[in-house]
């Protein structure tokens, strides 16, 4: 979408009037491009760990020029600051007080990952002083991704018990995190709690093979999410309302899929998807609950057409969908492996004004997620969440203009995302490389000051 502010801002005479007067100075962020190396320049790997060793060699395999110590003057594409091990707040010195100088050495688009333990874990419930450590590199890591410029972004990496930066699942998380397919993620984290996933034979088509499922496909995230689905090497089937079936055949036959005209609250939403699914293609790997709609409204006048239509779409047909993927008689169709992501919203994070219908059914799509991970462990599959913040499409282009550039410049990065940036997020997490996160949500928010 257009903004005007932003191709000022990259012109000579907008940055020196902007720096002028303090402004905001959002710059084009590095995403990701089919065939582009996983991050271009020198990554400064920090640690004397078992995750910083590990770190080193995974790099290094895929190409990437690292260094374990600074070199004063020389430009970094990227750190990886490993904190593995920490048992109490002092032991977090030595690697922050050499990540600071990093920083300024750092080129535009830069990636600084942080990997540490899970503060949550069992093992640490008893030891305050370790969990104090690990929760510290949470703070950290958050306030780095605000201290961060250029487009730069900051996020982490956290391990569960016993699970090595080498498992799949981890070393696929560091690559999305240095990646430009993480261009609109900052000061967010990537949880890994088993070593469960693969890497994939190709990174370039890591869905080579796979059948996936994307509701609400015929515009905007929807659209953006199947076909970088496809580009990953998918076969595509696309759902929508039936009065937008001319758009959605539109976008799937450019993709070599399958459209499916559906309205997903009718009862039998999950079973007719299933049949498409055995009867065109004979299985089914992946479903992203995209599709939602808003009804915005003060609580004080809200009416119940309008709650129970969003809850309805939003959460409840996600929930009987998902009901019907995992039936015994849905194993022909998903086997084992069934990887699920829904859409949530920073919305129901933090709330938003005129939103409680919306912020409740976003608010459910998380918790939704959370509890519905542990009967996909059980069958090898996944669930997970993304919450994206303000991203450009024709919805957010509707908004009055004050309103939508507040929120564009109120997050780290100082832009809106691209509906690519929510895509991207979910291409990596239904993938078999992230097969170790399982009922998190990861927002692709630009580190939005609303649920930051």
């Amino acid at each position: 979408m257009n903004d005007p502010y932003g191709s000022f801002v990259s012109s000579a005479l907008g940055k020196r009037v902007t720096g002028a007067l303090g402004l905001p100075q959002p710059v084009e962020l590095r995403r990701y491009e089919p065939g582009q190396p996983l991050i271009t320049g020198t990554v400064l790997v920090l640690g004397a760990t078992p995750a910083a060793d590990a770190a080193r060699g995974l790099l290094t395999a895929a190409g990437v020029q690292v260094v374990s110590e600074r070199a004063e003057g020389a430009r970094l594409a990227g750190v990886v600051a490993c904190f593995d091990g920490v048992r109490a707040p002092s032991e977090l010195s030595a690697v922050a007080l050499e990540l600071g100088p990093a920083l300024r050495q750092l080129g535009s688009s830069a990636r600084v990952v942080t990997v540490f333990e899970d503060p949550e874990d069992p093992s640490v419930a008893a030891d305050p002083a370790a969990r104090a450590a690990r929760q510290g590199v949470v703070g950290l890591t958050r306030s780095l991704g605000k201290e961060m410029r250029r487009g730069g972004t900051a996020n982490g990496l956290i391990l569960g018990s016993g699970v090595p930066l080498t498992a799949p699942g981890a070393a696929g998380a560091l690559r999305f995190l240095l990646s430009g397919r993480s261009a609109f993620v900052s000061g967010q984290f990537l949880p890994v709690t088993t070593a469960d996933g693969s890497t994939p034979a190709d990174l370039a088509r890591p869905l080579e093979g796979k059948v996936a499922v994307v509701t609400g496909a015929a515009r905007g995230i929807g659209a953006a999410i199947i076909a970088t689905l496809a580009r990953d090497g998918a076969r595509v089937v696309g759902v929508d309302v039936p009065a937008a079936g001319d758009a959605l055949a539109g976008v799937v036959n450019k993709l070599g899929g399958t459209a499916l005209a559906l309205d997903i609250t009718a009862p039998d939403a999950g079973a007719r998807i299933l049949e498409h699914c055995r009867t065109r293609h004979g299985r089914m790997d992946i479903v992203v609950h995209n599709a939602g709609i808003t009804r915005d409204k003060l609580l004080a006048n809200m009416d119940a057409a309008r709650w129970d239509s969003v809850l309805a779409v939003n959460t409840s047909s996600q929930l009987a969908m998902n009901a019907a993927f995992l039936a015994e008689d849905a194993r022909d169709v998903v086997g084992e492996g069934l990887r699920i992501v829904g859409l949530a919203s920073t919305s129901g994070i933090a709330g938003n004004r005129g939103q409680t219908n919306y912020a409740a059914s976003k608010a459910g799509v998380m918790g939704l997620t959370s509890a519905t991970a542990p009967m996909l462990a059980e069958r090898g599959g996944t669930i997970n969440a993304v919450a994206p913040g303000f991203i450009e499409t024709e919805m957010t282009a509707k908004i009055p203009l004050a309103t939508r550039e507040l929120g564009r410049r109120l997050n780290s990065l100082q832009q809106g995302g691209r509906p690519q940036d929510v895509a991207e997020a979910i291409a990596y997490l239904v993938s078999d490389g992230a097969g170790g996160t399982n009922g998190a949500t990861l927002r692709v928010c630009g580190q939005a000051i609303m649920g930051a």
